[in-house]
């Protein structure tokens, strides 16, 4: 059941109690395992923060029992007063070493983003700095259509082992298709990184779910034992029934709006409903936008900010997982650089450099299984990135 009315207007106040960057935290020891939500870096999805009040009023209850510490914090806290996506740019698709050296020195006074990315980043290096345990980056979201809870994740086996605890679908490789994630550039540093998309926006059941998923990810995580989160099996129940499957799976294809494109979604589409291939999607400017290939329909725009408008995913086997999981458990990939035409890249360990034609001629899914993502076309090459990494200085 949808409550725009009722969260929109009743419940903003509640958003706009506590305006530090920090909307609550429970420590216990510096030690142990520290989990960081992140709420509402998109400002018109409001079910994180609503979600993330809940949990913490029962956890400083319970403070004593928690095996570790929790941060909870605001994503665009700007954007959130005005329930809109984002106020000049997504504050979502900004996030890279340049943009953080950036405004280190110097921030865009014109660009309200710039502002909210650089107290978000000075949260994340007080935390990083001050605990030593394994940490965990969780962001909250929700979508403009109709959903069963899903989580996307950048594909490095960390990712893959603790999302694979939660009974919902996981996306791989939305960083091929997307510049600039939070989650994709804490995930650059060896960190555990996972986005969970709720539900609809203003949806209680997307407030519920968020709800379920924190304390499934506190008990998933160590932080708390089953038998000390109340309504255990309601918070485990609620994510089995809301979702159909806990398969993987894999974008194919990102429809990407331009600027001033006109670009409307035909009415009706919910995330993994099935298509086939020339299926009427949507219109560009009055002109109709047909699948390229058939598979299932992932996050279709139904909103008026965005750039995404609509992906097309397919269902992994579980063979490919384990296969491309024993290769780089053996560091396999080391094999692509003797290949003619491949590279590793001079100043970053992580990167192949790849010959376009060498690129063409090896299918994409041939990197993924060494664990190798995001192609980059830069200069004359592409690079290729690989997503397992070992946790490194945080700048």
């Amino acid at each position: 059941m949808i409550l725009k009315n009722d969260i929109k207007t009743k419940r903003l106040i509640e958003i706009k109690k506590n305006r530090e960057r920090i909307i609550g935290k429970v420590l216990n020891n510096l030690d142990d395992q520290t989990f960081i939500f992140f709420a509402g870096i998109h400002g018109n999805e409001k079910a994180g923060v609503l979600a993330a009040r809940r949990v913490l009023t029962q956890l400083e209850k319970q403070k004593d029992n928690v095996q570790g510490n929790v941060y909870f914090i605001y994503g665009n806290k700007k954007a959130l007063d005005q329930e809109v996506r984002y106020l000049q740019e997504d504050l979502n698709r900004i996030w890279s070493l340049n943009r953080i050296e950036k405004i280190k020195d110097n921030i865009d006074e014109n660009n309200p983003e710039e502002f909210e990315q650089f107290e978000i980043y000075k949260a994340v290096k007080d935390i990083i700095t001050k605990h030593r345990g394994t940490k965990y980056f969780i962001d909250l979201h929700t979508t403009s259509s109709p959903t069963q809870p899903f989580i996307t994740i950048s594909d490095s086996l960390n990712n893959r082992k603790f999302s694979s605890c939660f009974s919902v679908p996981v996306i791989l490789g939305l960083e091929e298709y997307l510049n600039g994630p939070l989650l994709t550039f804490m995930n650059e540093y060896g960190y555990i990184s996972l986005g969970f998309e709720a539900g609809e926006h203003y949806s209680q059941e997307a407030i519920d779910n968020c709800e379920a998923f924190i304390w499934l990810s506190l008990y998933f995580g160590h932080c708390l034992k089953k038998k000390e989160i109340i309504g255990f099996d309601v918070f485990d129940k609620r994510l089995n029934k809301s979702s159909k499957n806990n398969d993987f799976f894999q974008i194919d294809f990102r429809y990407s709006i331009q600027k001033d494109e006109n670009f409307k979604m035909i009415n009706g589409f919910v995330n993994f409903d099935e298509i086939t291939k020339d299926k009427l999607l949507a219109y560009s400017d009055g002109k109709e936008i047909r699948a390229v290939n058939k598979g299932l329909i992932f996050m279709p725009l139904y909103q008026n900010l965005g750039e995404d408008g609509f992906f097309i995913i397919h269902k992994i086997s579980k063979k490919w997982l384990k296969l491309s999981a024993f290769l780089r458990k053996y560091n396999a990939h080391h094999l692509l650089r003797i290949l003619p035409g491949i590279q590793k890249h001079p100043d970053n360990p992580f990167t192949l450099v790849v010959n376009p034609m060498i690129a063409t001629f090896m299918a994409k899914e041939i990197f993924h299984l060494f664990g190798y993502r995001q192609r980059v076309l830069t200069g004359k090459n592409y690079h290729f990135i690989k997503r397992d990494r070992k946790i490194t200085p945080f700048p």
